[in-house]
């Protein structure tokens, strides 16, 4: 029943939306239109790009024990959606804008499959597939319901409950909203009673009109002068993947979990409060620094979700209210963990206060350079969590959470930690087409040893904590230091890379700052430069210089020049001119690679330019890509002449 407010708000959006010309036809006779809220919106525009994508599918099991009577279920289910609009809306677009449609009335049907006959030995598997297939199972938005009901029998007495709902209508404290009612519910009509739980104050679309109506009216502009000056100049986070970065963004995701020991997390819990923290800090503090180690970089950005209830009418509502806040912290200068602790709470403090701009208006306001592979603003998350899903005991049934494979991964990776009845769950969701599994159990480990470092002595400085275990230590100390290996003395270096070419050719093999290129990108490059070093006679011996900045150019320069048998000659360009000169003359290089952007800073020379950044380009012969030079160089030949800084400089 929609309250006299919302009655009032839907005619005032049925009048804009005649003002706007949308076709009365979109709708039925007792629907009623509303905007979309702005993460509503989002989410809508990011179903046009990839109508059903799974990975906004919030999927949620749990066990049910005791005598169930599945119709009493099912009524429960259905008093819900009387009582939340939100759960009766579906989506469409009016003159390209969203609108959301809700019905008066609706009602669903809870089907039951019976695993009762599959042998006990293989009834978990195949529920689990029945499970996963469920939670990848497309919505489309414009058509009822955007939400999903399964019950699987596994026992007489033991049922699985699968809930699958789009994010546009829901969000993580939802589900403890329906949870909750849904046991208040059933526990009502199992006994013959009314149920007991009061009107909801306000509906969703009273939220999204509300929202609507402030950021016409009030801008909001000390909270965006803010976040325009917090994230000026942001660079992105690189953390090296297990594979190439897809052109458009995957969502393929998988998570693992690992459960922190209690003493642990109620050590870091006692420091959070004598540094006067809160605990979401010192985890978060410490995840900055596991990015860092991964990274190399000092400016860290990560994305974190905040409730985004902050009004009590809203915090009985089934909807999604989630906002997205950017946390930026500066890990400069080594400081200790305390005093990075410090600026990480100041980060959390000033970015809370400033979160009333949704996400989705950051965005549009930022304008970040668009990238269809990477996420905007950030592509790494970390999550805090409160345990929304508490066990539940209502009539005769026990109900608790049983935990979900990731149905897609939205971000590249996305910690996240949730305080369980058996203690606190870390948990990392990572996206498939970029890493391996072993690399995402090894950054789980790694974030749980820097826990440990932190709290066994948080006076530490960053670079002193410690990350790897015992068995880590020993292995890059020692084991992958005893480097001594007996290559075949007749083979030269190019040719043993070209052997690792052939093993690994879609493997990451060099990167550079924003830059990467796997070991086949990197040999075809070196390749066709080498054949036009053929092309004016380098061969074995012959020295040709290259000036260059580091660069992945640089790299296939340096192969390209040992693939034609030549013998390379590195000259730094930021050496003054008249060194480089010396050398040139010196070393009597008939050609010098180089990048254009230097043509103007060297001096003058009578060798053969070789473009490194544009070669590679405007070369059309893909065979000359393919293919290595034959160039007759063998291990006694020359690699390379390097002039010293010493006295004489030879």
């Amino acid at each position: 029943m929609m309250t006299d407010k919302a009655e009032e708000m839907t005619t005032t959006a049925c009048a804009e939306s005649q003002e706007l010309g949308f076709a009365e036809e979109t709708k039925q006779a007792d629907d009623y239109v509303f905007p979309t809220s702005l993460t509503q919106r989002r989410f809508w525009v990011l179903d046009q790009l990839e109508p059903g994508n799974p990975a906004y599918n919030i999927a949620v099991r749990f066990r049910l024990k005791g005598a169930l009577n599945v119709e009493i279920l099912e009524r429960a289910f259905n008093e819900m959606i009387r009582r939340h609009e939100v759960l009766r809306t579906r989506f469409t677009a009016q003159d390209g804008q969203p609108v959301q449609i809700i019905a008066s009335a609706f009602s669903l049907n809870v089907p039951v499959t019976d695993f009762r006959n599959i042998p006990e030995s293989q009834r978990s598997e195949e529920a689990e597939r029945f499970t996963v297939a469920d939670a990848e199972k497309r919505f489309d938005l414009s058509v009822l319901p955007l939400m999903r009901i399964n019950l699987l029998r596994l026992a007489d007495e033991e049922h699985m409950l699968l809930i699958t709902i789009h994010h546009i209508v829901s969000d993580g404290w939802s589900i403890g909203v329906i949870t909750d009612e849904l046991g208040a519910l059933y526990e009502a009509f199992i006994h013959g009673r009314e149920p007991n739980l009061p009107e909801l104050p306000i509906q969703y679309a009273d939220f999204t009109v509300w929202q609507k109506d402030q950021l016409d009216n009030n801008p909001l502009n000390k909270e965006l002068d803010y976040w325009k000056e917090k994230l000026r100049d942001l660079a992105q986070l690189e953390v090296m993947t297990d594979h190439p970065r897809p052109s458009t963004q995957s969502h393929d995701g998988e998570i693992i979990s690992i459960l922190l020991p209690k003493t642990l997390t109620d050590s870091l819990r006692d420091l959070s409060a004598q540094q006067g923290v809160t605990l979401f800090m010192t985890m978060l503090a410490v995840f900055k620094v596991l990015v860092q180690r991964y990274t190399g970089q000092e400016d860290i950005v990560v994305g974190s979700p905040i409730a985004g209830r902050n009004k009590v009418e809203v915090e009985p509502l089934i909807g999604v209210f989630i906002n997205t806040l950017v946390l930026r912290t500066a890990l400069t200068d080594n400081p200790m963990f305390v005093e990075l602790l410090g600026r990480v709470s100041q980060t959390v403090l000033e970015s809370v206060t400033h979160q009333d701009i949704p996400f989705e208006q950051l965005v549009d306001v930022l304008r970040p350079k668009r990238d269809a592979g990477r996420n905007p603003l950030f592509q790494i998350n970390f999550a805090y969590q409160r345990d929304f899903i508490k066990p539940l005991h209502f009539a005769d049934i026990t109900l608790t959470a049983i935990p979900s494979k990731s149905p897609g991964a939205i971000f590249d990776l996305n910690f996240f930690l949730v305080e369980r009845a058996e203690g606190w769950r870390a948990s990392c969701e990572y996206n498939t087409k970029l890493f391996e599994k072993a690399t995402a159990v090894r950054m789980l480990s790694h974030f749980h040893n820097l826990l440990k470092s932190v709290a066994a002595n948080p006076r530490q400085h960053l670079s002193d904590l410690e990350m790897f275990s015992v068995a880590e230590r020993e292995q890059l100390l020692n084991n992958w230091n005893a480097t001594q290996t007996e290559y075949p003395r007749e083979r030269c270096i190019h040719e043993l890379f070209e052997d690792q070419v052939r093993q690994t050719p879609d493997r990451i093999a060099v990167v550079f700052e924003n830059q990467q290129l796997t070991y086949q990108q990197l040999n075809q490059r070196a390749n066709q430069l080498a054949h036009q070093l053929r092309e004016h006679d380098v061969g074995p011996d012959t020295l040709v210089a290259i000036c260059a900045e580091r660069s992945v150019e640089m790299l296939a320069g340096i192969l390209a020049i040992l693939k034609a048998g030549g013998a390379y000659v590195p000259l730094d360009p930021t050496y003054p001119s008249e060194r480089l000169a010396f050398m040139l003359e010196d070393a009597q290089a008939t050609v010098l690679m180089t990048q254009q952007r230097l043509t103007e800073t060297l001096p003058t020379h009578k060798a053969t330019l070789i473009y490194l950044d544009t070669s590679h380009a405007q070369s059309s012969n893909t065979l000359m890509a393919l293919q290595s030079p034959q160039s007759g160089a063998t291990a006694e030949n020359l690699a390379y002449v390097m002039y010293t800084s010493g006295s004489t400089g030879k």
